[in-house]
């Protein structure tokens, strides 16, 4: 060995300063450290995967475990080491020997025991019905006295026997007895009920649904019955009113076609008696009243006497009118005349009958000088 020690070597300063960014470059971690955004992607995928098959893997496991296991028996307490072994007897279902039976009512549902529809809506059918039947005897009772009220239960029992229902079940069989069973339960939570002298239960309808089956007829006659006495003092107020207001336009009717009529008369009487002073003048003075009256009035008002009375009584307080009786073609009539003489009106009809008159002779004299013309000879040319 040589005794000679080895001198250290000095680190070259001149080199290490003069390449600053060597040994930086040797500090930066490389690129390929993390995961790109691709295979990040991919782990996401992968994990994802393997959870969905773990979660399965499970599921199909406990399933066929709970398969596998049997029932408790409806007996065996919970706290026993042993019911761990078998699956729990569900609720309205009884166990035995690792085998399940649901009660009756009840049908079997996978591990559980679920009502049976079929039941439930054949005993609901049978509360209607048995309703209908109680609820429209008691109304009949109520409306006219032919119902009956309190149906006992036995026979309520024999009714449901009979019913369609129940007849492809037997009496014996569990499902008649239960939906039958059922059905009571029902009716029982619905209708009245009470317990006769002999300890029988019966059923009546309530009060409140009774009156859903009353007739409408029942119903109405009911109701005056209750309200009588504040329905015949407004009836009578109606029927009194009405008979008021019915006079009223009567009386007012009467007033104004009688005054109508009772012009129309003076009319027809003050023509007539100018008329008659005319020369050659064959029309007489007097009118027949029955006569005038049968022109003036219509059918329908022929057959309301009061109306023409109403013209008869302003005719007799005219004093310009007189009435008389007459020997008419063999018959007695009561006959009416215009008073020419003295009349505030006569005037005008003497000016309607001057104009008239005028009228009918210029159309004589226009007639007479156009036969004239058509006479008169032509002057004849003499020839030479």
């Amino acid at each position: 060995m040589s005794s000679t020690p080895k001198r250290r070597q000095k680190p070259d300063l001149s080199s290490s300063s003069s390449h600053p960014s060597s040994i930086l470059s040797k500090k930066e971690p490389p690129h390929n450290l993390f995961p790109s955004k691709q295979e990040f992607l991919r782990l996401i995928a992968v994990l994802a995967i393997a959870s969905s098959v773990a979660l399965t893997c499970n599921f199909i496991a406990n399933y066929i475990d709970h398969s596998t296991k049997p029932f408790c028996d409806t007996d065996l307490d919970s706290s026993d080491s042993l019911s761990n072994l078998c699956e729990p007897c569900p609720r309205n279902g009884e166990c035995n020997q690792g085998k399940l039976e649901c009660a009756r009512g009840y049908r079997k549902h996978g591990n559980t025991c679920i009502e049976d529809g079929d039941v439930t809506e054949r005993a609901k059918k049978l509360l209607e019905w048995v309703e209908n039947h109680l609820c429209e005897a008691y109304a009949d009772f109520l409306c006219y006295g032919t119902g009956i009220i309190w149906v006992p239960e036995d026979d309520i029992l024999n009714d449901l026997d009979g019913h369609q229902l129940l007849e492809n079940y037997g009496s014996d069989n569990p499902a008649h007895v239960y939906t039958k069973m059922k059905a009571m339960e029902s009716i029982s939570g619905v209708l009245q009920t009470r317990t006769n002298a002999n300890g029988k239960k019966e059923f009546k309808c309530p009060d409140l649904l009774v009156e859903h089956y009353k007739p409408f007829t029942c119903q109405l006659q009911q109701w005056i019955s209750e309200h009588a006495l504040v329905i015949v003092p407004v009836c009578a107020l109606v029927v009194g009113f009405s008979f008021l207001v019915w006079k009223i336009r009567r009386r007012w009717y009467l007033s104004t076609r009688g005054e109508e009529l009772y012009h129309q008369v003076c009319d027809i009487l003050e023509e007539s008696a100018l008329m008659s002073k005319r020369v050659n003048a064959e029309c007489e003075p007097w009118v027949v009243a029955s006569r005038l009256r049968d022109h003036l009035l219509s059918p329908k008002e022929r057959k309301d006497p009061v109306i023409w009375k109403k013209v008869e009584d302003l005719v007799q307080e005219d004093s310009r009118v007189d009435r008389y009786p007459k020997l008419v073609k063999g018959e007695s009539k009561v006959v009416w005349e215009w008073q020419v003489e003295g009349s505030l009106s006569s005037g005008r009809m003497r000016k309607k009958v001057e104009s008239s008159k005028l009228k009918s002779n210029d159309d004589i004299k226009e007639h007479f000088d156009k036969e004239r013309h058509e006479l008169k000879p032509e002057p004849k040319i003499l020839m030479f």
